[in-house]
Parts: C-alpha cells; sequence; structure tokens
C-alpha cells in the first residue's frame, strides 16, 4: 500500500484548513493538504455560469484596510499584497430596508461614519448610536486574538450577553433596533440564543472597512496554495480520507478512499467535526465530550438565486441589501411560516472591475430548512457543470417555483430587476450539503447559545494528543472567524507566544520595507 510521509497532514481545503498549512510550513515543517472535491477552498468557491463568476459563500469581507485585524493576517500569510478587492461604499456597504418604507437605512464604514449616516433617520439617538459602537469594540476586545494580542480564557459574563436583549437596551425606537440588528443574517439571528458577542465579531470588522473580491473569493484559495507550495508545502484534490490508522492512541496516518496512506507527525481537521468523530472513532474520545458534538445544533440552511444580468441594463451597486417584509421579521426570520417566505431576502453583487457601472450578475439569498427538500435527500450531486436533470425534474420545478417567490419579493425592492434578468440559476440546502459538506446544508456551523456559552466552544487540540480542529466548527464562522481560528490551532502547535511574537516581527518587518 503507497503511503507518504509529512510533519502535518490537513484534512479539508476550507479556509481553515489552507490558513493552517501556510502558518506551519512557514514554520519549516513538511505540509500536506487533502481534498476530497474537484475545487480547493469550501466556501471560497466559485463558479461559472454565461461566463458569470458566482461566489459560494464569500460576498464581502472586513477589516482589509491597511493595519485592521484581516489585513495583518493576511499579510502574514502572504496574500495581502496580491488580493484584487474594491472598497465598498464608504457611506453604505449595507442597507436595510423594508416593505412599505421607501427609505434605505445604511450601516456605513467607520464608526463616526456609522453615526452620521443614521442621524439624519433619527436625529434623537446620536448619543445611543455611540454607546452601541462602544459596547460592539468592547466585545470585540474580550477576545485576545481579534486584535493580535496574547491572553487566554474568555469572561462568561461576556460570552452570555444576549444579542437581542441588549438592542433592547439601546434604544426604545423600534425601528432602529430592527436596523442595527437588520444583518443578523450574517449569524442567522435568534432572540433566545444569539449571544452578542457573535453579532460584534461578525459585524464589527465591516464597520472597519469593507470590500468585495474582484472575480470572487476563490483567489484567496489560490493564494493560499501559492503560498504553501512556496514553503515546500503539497495540495492534492480528489483525494478524500475515509479512516485513520492508529498506534498507541496516537494517528499516524489517514487513509484515504483510493487506499493511499498519509503519515504524519500531526493532522489537523478542517472537515465537518461530526463527520470527523465517526471517522476516528468516537470510542476514542471522551464520551462527555463525544456525546456534547453529536448532540450540537447546526444553524438552518439558505437558497440562493443567481441572476445572470443583460449588459448595462441594471446599475451596479457597491453595497449590498437586506431586505425584510417588516420590522417584526427581524429576528428568527428562519422560523416564519413556509407561507409567508421569503421574509428576507438579501441581495449582493458580484464585482469584476473596480469603479464598476453596471451591474453582471445579483446573489439573492433567504434562509431555507433542508426538510423542505427532504423528498430528494437520498441524492447527491457535486458536479459544477449545469445540469437540469442533476437531481431531477420535480426538483429544479421546485426550486424554480421558490426562486418566483423570491424574485417577486425582490421587485418591491427593485421594479426594475426582472426585466434585466438573462438567466437565472438556483442552489438549494442539498447543494450546499454535497459541495461544502455542511450538515443539512449549514450556512455557519452549530448554533451558537448565550444560555449555554461553553457547550459550542471546541477545543482546538484534541484529546489525541497529535490530532487538531480547525474551520468553523470550531471557532467563529466567516472569513475573519475561520482565518483567527486557524492561528488558534497552530497556536496548540508551536505556542501561542511563538507564533504571535513571530507574526509581530514579521509585520514589524513587513512596514518598515
Amino acid at each position: 500500500m503507497e503511503h507518504k510521509e509529512y510533519d502535518v497532514v490537513v484534512i479539508g481545503s476550507g479556509l481553515g484548513g489552507l490558513a493552517s498549512a501556510v502558518i506551519l510550513a512557514k514554520e519549516g515543517k513538511k505540509v500536506c493538504v487533502l481534498e476530497k472535491n474537484n475545487q480547493y477552498g469550501g466556501n471560497l468557491q466559485t463558479f461559472v455560469r454565461d461566463k458569470t463568476i458566482f461566489d459560494t459563500g464569500v460576498h464581502y469581507i472586513g477589516g482589509l484596510d491597511k493595519g485592521q485585524n484581516l489585513y495583518k493576517y493576511f499579510t502574514y500569510l502572504g496574500i495581502m499584497k496580491d488580493l484584487k478587492l474594491q472598497r465598498m461604499d464608504r457611506d453604505r456597504y449595507d442597507v436595510v430596508t423594508f416593505d412599505g418604507d421607501d427609505n434605505q437605512y445604511p450601516h456605513a464604514q467607520g464608526y463616526e461614519n456609522f453615526v452620521r449616516q443614521l442621524l439624519p433617520y433619527f436625529p434623537e439617538e446620536a448619543d445611543n448610536l455611540r454607546a452601541y459602537l462602544a459596547k460592539i469594540k468592547e466585545m470585540c476586545h474580550a477576545f485576545p486574538m481579534y486584535t493580535l494580542e496574547k491572553g487566554n480564557g474568555y469572561d462568561e459574563a461576556v460570552l452570555s450577553i444576549k444579542a437581542k436583549a441588549y438592542f433592547d437596551t439601546v434604544t426604545t425606537n423600534e425601528k432602529l433596533k430592527a436596523i442595527l440588528a437588520g444583518t443578523n443574517f450574517l449569524y442567522v439571528g435568534d432572540a433566545d440564543r444569539s449571544p452578542l458577542y457573535v453579532h460584534a465579531l461578525s459585524i464589527n470588522s465591516y464597520i472597519n472597512s469593507s470590500w468585495r473580491c474582484l472575480n470572487g473569493g476563490s483567489q484567496i484559495s489560490k493564494l493560499l496554495i501559492k503560498e504553501l507550495k512556496k514553503h515546500g508545502g503539497e495540495t492534492y484534490k480528489h483525494t478524500e480520507v475515509v479512516g485513520f490508522h492508529f498506534e498507541d492512541n496516537q494517528v499516524k496516518a489517514c487513509i484515504t478512499k483510493a487506499g493511499k496512506r498519509y503519515y504524519g507527525k500531526e493532522f489537523i481537521s478542517n472537515i465537518n467535526l461530526k463527520n470527523t468523530l465517526e471517522m476516528v472513532g468516537e470510542q476514542r474520545f471522551s464520551k462527555p465530550f463525544a456525546r456534547r458534538i453529536k448532540a450540537l445544533e447546526v444553524v438552518p440552511s439558505v437558497f440562493t438565486v443567481y441572476l445572470v444580468l443583460k449588459p448595462n441594463s441594471f446599475p451596479y451597486q457597491n453595497y449590498n441589501t437586506y431586505h425584510f417584509d417588516a420590522i417584526e421579521s427581524v429576528w428568527n426570520t428562519f422560523e416564519q411560516p413556509v407561507e409567508t417566505w421569503p421574509n428576507l431576502v438579501v441581495s449582493t453583487m458580484n464585482c469584476s472591475v473596480k469603479d464598476q457601472q453596471w451591474a453582471e450578475s445579483m446573489t439573492v439569498m433567504s434562509y431555507m430548512d433542508i426538510k423542505e427538500f427532504e423528498r430528494w435527500e437520498d441524492s447527491f450531486n457535486i458536479s459544477t457543470i449545469q445540469d437540469k436533470k442533476s437531481r431531477s425534474e420535480s426538483y429544479e420545478r421546485f426550486k424554480l417555483e421558490k426562486a418566483e417567490l423570491i424574485l417577486k419579493q425582490l421587485e418591491k425592492k427593485f421594479p426594475a430587476i426582472r426585466a434585466a434578468v438573462a438567466h437565472m440559476y438556483t442552489s438549494s440546502p442539498l447543494s450546499y450539503r454535497d459541495f461544502i459538506g455542511a450538515e443539512n446544508g449549514n450556512m455557519y456551523g452549530f448554533v451558537k447559545d448565550a444560555n449555554n456559552p461553553m457547550k459550542t466552544f471546541i477545543s482546538a487540540r484534541s484529546k489525541l494528543g497529535n490530532f487538531f480542529f480547525t474551520g468553523q466548527n470550531v471557532g467563529m464562522h466567516g472569513i475573519l472567524g475561520v482565518t483567527i481560528g486557524a492561528f488558534v490551532t497552530c497556536s496548540e502547535i508551536l505556542g501561542r507566544d511563538h507564533l504571535l511574537d513571530r507574526v509581530h516581527r514579521e509585520l514589524d518587518a513587513y512596514e518598515d520595507h
């Protein structure tokens, strides 16, 4: 049986896996990344329809202005200088809108600008808005790695503050509450469970600065792979890991579907945590840990419509729109009855050139429970080639019915959109389940619950000693959250002080240069 030997074997090529691989390869370790699919990158993947690039998961990124946190992390990873980016509208990177209200309520870049852009709508709320932003910054600073600082542990009192309960203390103005919480699609806003720290970590970096990736987010994975190979790392796709070989309760090798063995001193799993548990064997972990992981609930999935637009037919919008049917729908939108769906449509645009004038495409999303697709749950498709009969004709018809409902809701905000559409494509929770490997096609991993905050805090180091976890199932989701998570995972291998000292030395040298 053929086998290869490495210092570190990374299973899964999502952002967490690739970033971890680069960090460790920079330390001189011999690293390889194994990916079961044809395309690297997990949620960084893109696909093409009618010569138009669409993202699967990366619609905008925050914190990339010089000196900001993701800028620093990406600089250390060696990819910042080569990223092709478009800065979003400084006065409205996001807008929140409602049926029957013509106003577009902006979320602006920069703390004072955030206040300034909302004041025309809420002239009495300046102090409340500033207090809200001060709280957001305070929450973020409770997490040392958010600001590349040393420190250990989290204050459970911070973790147990509920976002919705906090908003109720900010102001008595119900519309302003809805607007401030109006982008909670970024973390699946749940009034009874969503912690304030998740809200803060999700939105603060966008307030600092907001960006779109020119021609899609897959450039991030491509640049990380290029950087990995520069440091001697290797990547293999179509390489599905199906099991592990052990000696003395340490992982010695992972075994692929094709029968190859990849031997390593240490292993990092960047795949679904429950699948990892199953492959490794839950008996190798403590019973409480195995029970806890198996019991964790994942957030809902999403239904997405991809619109290819006719040339010069619809102006490019350098911002995203979160459009609700009513302010009452802002929290627990995913639990609204099927009969009133979609209560929320989130629209975003891909960007192919800087200072784009006309939109080439629009991506429109809304929550959806995978249970709506139960009759096709035994089907499986990971082909990116458009095939109308990939699952069944009934499946395609059902998706078209849902797409039509989204288009009707979208027309309330953009009456000219239907006439501008050249072609329309869709993806369902089954698409995310099969392509990304996400349980039930979920968007962001496990539900974070302020009532039991430590339940979803998963240590990056397992009880096996040489086996580690990374990715959105371990820490925070999103580009920033998963990147920080990769540094947390690698700090378990390298030592946190050692890694942060090296990061700061390299960043200082980069700035001097």
